[in-house]
């Protein structure tokens, strides 16, 4: 009787599951180690897209908990600082005014009053998760001679709206904001990732970033032009220059160890 009185008293509606889950919020997060700047004999910075629509990348857009909507509230709860997409330095931090203007567009549509005559009505269009199909993301690949390897570490995560014309037709896409990464590992260690193999699983989105569990192609390496590769190649030369970039850097790890 004590622990249905505790238990009624910890949760006040009925448990949708059959045990109470305590992993995730008992699990502690494993902080990074700042690399010594002597110690960096290389890097590359690498930015690449993720396509939520692919098999591997469905839990992204999970109904339930979307990974936008995650980002989007944990930003309002004053829980994380996201920032400005001109550049991706992480140099503009939006308020919430920001956030709600870069979220929210203002639209005049036309009401009919009766078969003579037409007023007007202003509207406000939202962002939602749906509306959301990539997401950018900008790391760094470098080779720590400390420990002999080859590591990466994400930067960013910005998620990307495409944008259409009058016509309807795609125009293009645009990132809404950026997510600084290292400082929100904490928010992200704390959501949990839908797993649809086995419900059972207590991944958390930092593991799922960590473990790099996600499916993504290379669109832009660090350039003295700061070109991206869909701004010199297309189609099937876009896919296969993204291919060599990401066999360069693990061949880079391996021609250092050839005798």
């Amino acid at each position: 009787m004590a622990l249905i009185c505790a238990t009624s008293i910890i949760y006040s509606q009925p448990l949708n599951d059959i045990t109470f889950r305590n992993i995730v919020p008992e699990k502690k997060m494993l902080a990074w180690d700042m690399p010594n700047e002597r110690d960096i004999l290389w890097q590359k910075t690498i930015w690449r897209v993720i396509d939520v629509r692919e098999k591997m990348n469905l839990p992204f857009n999970y109904p339930v908990a979307p990974f936008f909507d995650i980002l989007v509230n944990a930003a309002e709860a004053g829980e994380v600082t996201l920032y400005g997409a001109e550049i991706d330095d992480f140099s503009a931090p939006l308020s919430q005014e920001d956030l709600h203007k870069i979220l929210f567009k203002k639209d005049t549509l036309p009401i009919w009053v009766d078969q003579d005559s037409m007023d007007y009505t202003l509207v406000e269009e939202g962002v939602f998760y749906e509306d959301i199909k990539r997401y950018r993301i900008k790391e760094i690949w470098y080779f720590d001679t400390k420990y002999s390897q080859l590591k990466v570490r994400i930067l960013g995560i910005a998620p990307l709206q495409e944008i259409y014309g009058e016509d309807g037709y795609f125009r293009y896409e645009k990132p809404l904001f950026w997510l600084h990464y290292p400082t929100s590992r904490e928010m992200l260690a704390r959501e949990t990732v839908f797993i649809e193999s086995n419900e059972a699983s207590r991944m958390t989105w930092e593991d799922l970033f960590e473990m790099r569990l996600f499916s993504s192609y290379i669109s832009k390496e660090g350039n003295v032009r700061n070109n991206r590769l869909e701004d010199l190649y297309s189609g099937v030369d876009l896919l296969l220059e993204s291919e060599k970039i990401k066999q360069e850097i693990f061949n880079y790890e391996h021609d250092l160890w050839e005798y």
